[in-house]
C-alpha cells in the first residue's frame, strides 16, 4: 500500500520523519507544491483546488492513504477531499489545543498558526470541544513559514522572538505548533519560551493515526518518491538536510490556476 504526503513545501517533512519513526518499510510519494508556496494566506477555494488535484494525480499514481501534511488544508479541505474521494482514507493536521488543555497549568496556552488555520472551523470545533475553559493567545506568525522553508535561520530568530515572548508575557505556559514548517524551528522556539513552557508537535499523533488506518499494519519495500512544484534540486538538498536521509526529486505541476472540477480541482482518473 503507497501513502502519499502533501504540503506547500518542506514543512510536511516534519510528519515525514514522525512516520518514518514508526515504520520504514512504508512506500511514500512526498509531494512540495512549492509554486505556490505560501499556502496560509491563499484564499480558501484556491486551496481547495490544488489539494484536490494533488490529490488525483497522488491517486493515480497508486496511494490509498493520503495525509494532508498540512494545517492550513486540513482547515479548509479535509472534509470537501473526503467527500469528493471517498474511495481514500484521509489522515490531516489538527492543532494539538486537547493535549495542551490537559497539560496547561496556567489556564493560557499559545497558539502559532497560520490565518487560514486560526480562521478555520476544525480549530473551532475542536477548541469547543476540548478547550472551551482555556485561554488561547494566538499569532498568524506572518513569514515564519517561509523563513524555515528557505533556511533562513536569522529571520526565523527575528520572528519567533516577536511571536513567543508576547505569548509568555499573557501567561502560556504550553506552545502549540500549529503548522508542520514549525518543528524545524522547535530549538529556536524552546530557546525563547524557556524551561518552563512546553512545546507541543502534532505530528506524532499524526503518523500513530496513519497507522491505526492499516489494517494489517505497516507493509511496503521502503520506497520514497519526492516531487515538487518548484526547483527538484534544491527540494533534494534542503530535504535531506532536514530529515538526514539522501533524497532526490522530480519536478511536478499538478495544482494549477483553472479548476477541472465541479469542487474546484483535478480531473480524476
Amino acid at each position: 500500500m503507497k501513502i502519499g504526503l502533501f504540503d506547500s513545501g518542506l514543512g510536511g517533512l516534519s510528519v515525514l520523519r514522525a512516520v518514518l519513526d514508526r515504520a520504514t518499510i512504508l512506500d511514500i510519494h512526498y509531494h512540495a507544491d512549492q509554486a505556490h508556496l505560501p499556502w496560509g494566506p491563499r484564499p480558501p477555494a484556491e486551496l481547495r483546488r490544488y489539494c484536490s488535484q494533488i490529490t488525483a494525480a497522488l491517486a493515480a499514481r497508486g496511494c490509498e492513504r493520503i495525509v494532508l501534511a498540512c494545517n492550513t488544508a486540513s482547515a479548509v479541505a479535509l472534509q470537501p477531499l473526503r467527500g469528493q474521494f471517498p474511495e481514500l482514507q484521509f489522515v490531516g493536521m489538527e492543532p494539538a489545543i486537547k493535549p495542551a488543555a490537559n497539560l496547561t497549568r496556567s489556564g493560557v496556552v499559545g497558539l502559532l498558526a497560520t490565518p487560514a488555520t486560526l480562521a478555520g472551523e476544525l480549530l473551532a470545533q475542536t477548541r469547543a470541544r476540548h478547550a472551551p475553559h482555556i485561554q488561547i493567545v494566538s499569532d498568524p506568525c506572518d513569514g515564519l513559514a517561509e523563513a524555515i522553508e528557505h533556511g533562513d535561520q536569522q529571520r526565523v530568530q527575528t520572528r519567533l522572538e516577536s511571536i513567543i515572548p508576547p505569548m509568555i508575557q499573557q501567561g502560556a505556559d504550553v506552545l502549540v505548533l500549529g503548522c508542520t514548517h514549525y518543528p524545524f524551528a522547535s530549538a529556536a522556539i524552546a530557546d525563547i519560551a524557556g524551561p518552563d513552557v512546553a512545546i507541543l508537535d502534532p505530528s506524532p499523533a499524526v503518523a500513530s493515526q496513519l497507522l491505526r488506518l492499516l489494517p494489517a499494519g505497516p507493509t511496503g519495500s521502503g520506497e520514497r518518491v519526492y516531487s515538487t512544484s518548484g526547483d527538484p534540486a534544491e527540494f533534494a538538498r534542503r530535504a535531506s538536510a532536514l530529515l538526514g536521509l539522501p533524497v532526490t526529486a522530480t519536478q511536478e505541476h499538478w495544482a494549477t490556476q483553472e479548476a477541472a472540477s465541479d469542487f474546484g480541482g483535478a480531473t480524476r482518473g
